[in-house]
Parts: C-alpha cells; sequence; structure tokens
C-alpha cells in the first residue's frame, strides 16, 4: 500500500497512523519511507483520519486503509480529480443494492446522500475508501470532523464543495472480514450512529425537514 501511494504522485508525502498495532507496522513503514505517528492504543475507528490531515502538508489528501490491497492506478483518479477542482473525490463504489435485503451499512450511505439532496452519489461516501479531499475541504469541513465520515460529508456538501463520485474501487471485495461478538457486528452499529450523528447534524443546521418540501401543508395552522 505504500509503495501504490508513493507513486500517485511525485510529490507524494506518505503518513502511517499506526496505533495500537501489532504487527511490527510502524517498522514497517519507517522502513519503506513513511512518515509514522505511532500511539501505542488503539484510537478508535477513524480517529486516524483526524491525526494524518492535521500532519499532512500536502494540498490533496488521500485516504487509504492499509489492510486492503489498491494499485496505484486505482488511487491516482481520486488525486487527479482533487488537482482539476474536486473538493471530495468519491469511490464510486456503491456497495451490494441488488439483494431483498440491503446490508444495513450500505443502505445507510444511500440514505444519507438522498437525506443530503445529493441523491446522485448513490452510495459513494466518505466511509468508504479510497477517497480524496482538498486542502481547502479539509480546511471547511474541519479536521476533528475526519474521524466522522459522514458527518465530514454532511459538512462538505452544506457548505457548497464540489462533492463528486469519480471512480470505483469494489473495496467490499477486499475489506478484511470483522470478528463479531456474541453475534453482533459492534462497528455496524458505530458506522450507522455516525450516518445518524451527520443526519441530525444537517436538521440543526437547515430546518426540520432538512430542506424538503412539506407540500401544500400548512402545519404552523394545526391546533388552533
Amino acid at each position: 500500500m505504500i509503495r501504490a501511494a508513493r507513486q500517485v504522485h511525485e510529490s507524494s508525502e506518505v503518513i502511517v497512523v499506526a496505533n495500537g498495532c501489532t504487527d511490527r507496522t510502524e517498522k514497517i513503514a519507517a522502513a519503506m519511507g513513511a512518515r509514522v505517528l505511532h500511539y501505542d492504543e488503539p484510537l478508535g475507528h477513524d480517529a486516524g483520519r483526524t491525526i494524518g490531515a492535521e500532519a499532512a502538508l500536502g494540498q490533496v489528501l488521500l485516504f487509504v486503509d492499509a489492510d486492503m490491497k489498491i494499485g496505484s492506478a486505482d488511487l491516482k483518479p481520486f488525486v487527479s480529480a482533487v488537482l482539476n477542482g474536486t473538493d471530495v473525490a468519491l469511490n464510486r463504489y456503491n456497495g451490494p443494492v441488488r439483494r431483498r435485503q440491503p446490508h444495513p451499512v450500505v443502505l445507510a450511505k444511500h440514505a444519507l446522500n438522498t437525506f443530503l439532496h445529493r441523491s446522485d452519489l448513490s452510495g459513494a461516501s466518505m466511509t468508504s475508501v479510497p477517497h480524496a479531499i482538498s486542502r481547502k475541504a479539509a480546511d471547511c469541513i474541519g479536521a476533528s470532523h475526519l474521524s466522522v465520515p459522514p458527518l465530514a460529508q454532511a459538512i462538505a456538501i452544506r457548505s457548497g464543495l464540489n462533492v463528486a463520485a469519480v471512480h470505483e474501487v469494489p473495496v467490499g471485495k477486499l475489506n478484511r472480514r470483522r470478528v463479531k461478538h456474541n453475534g453482533t457486528d459492534l462497528l455496524q452499529q458505530v458506522v450507522i450512529d455516525d450516518h445518524l450523528r451527520a443526519m441530525e447534524w444537517y436538521l440543526s443546521d437547515t430546518d426540520p425537514r432538512a430542506g424538503f418540501s412539506d407540500l401544500f401543508r400548512d402545519r404552523n395552522r394545526v391546533g388552533r
């Protein structure tokens, strides 16, 4: 992954946030020339995005997952899109949607984009890697919000940033199978809660109907 990331651009800076790793990740990454930010304890899901963004010096921030093997050919389109004016370049992967019972996370991604008046994005989400953002987007969204990807996406869209799904990488096939605790996928609930938090924020920044029309009803007169 480090080798592929370095090949994305001649000025690439590779940052590895190693938190709670027990597999010599930091030593291997350092040996390959990456800038390693080491933390003994796990920082929490997606917290590394905030830390990496705060440390990055470049004008384009590309987010990847060390557990996925993705070649540079599938990373370059995201960087190129940002260099050409896109503020948030998303993975066009929509997840498995042709099922009788969609996966809850896939459903949450589609629902959030519709809620944000961006149904054209389908299931494209900052929750999924790879994706890239401009320095302008990072400053507008706020590095602290990057650790809650759906919220970051809501802020980006609400702020009028150029958000687009630019290239598809089928990460569903690359995701590491997660261990369930007593039959429950704890990470799944975290991701769904993040989407609900994004919706809550959007409601607080717009109106009780999130900007959607109430047609011809005048609810202010109800109960008078």
